[in-house]
């Protein structure tokens, strides 16, 4: 039986992984920093206690990164 890959989007570009990583996996594998970030899936925060938890199929993941100013 052949497994289904897994889509995401990350960053509004489109990703396809043979098996889900972890958030934090996904992360490294698109060398997105782990630290200094916050994350939202499909519009809502997802926090960073939840990081080890694998990527669900379809998920929308913005990285956002704070940028002082003002």
């Amino acid at each position: 039986m052949t497994a289904i890959p897994v889509g995401v989007t990350v960053n509004g570009q489109d990703h396809e992984f043979a098996e889900p990583p972890t958030v934090r996996e996904l992360l490294q594998q698109l060398g997105l920093p782990c630290q200094g970030v916050a994350l939202a899936v499909d519009g809502a925060v997802f926090p960073k206690s939840r990081w080890d938890e694998p990527v669900g199929r379809g998920w929308d993941i913005e990285v956002l990164t704070a940028v002082q100013g003002g």
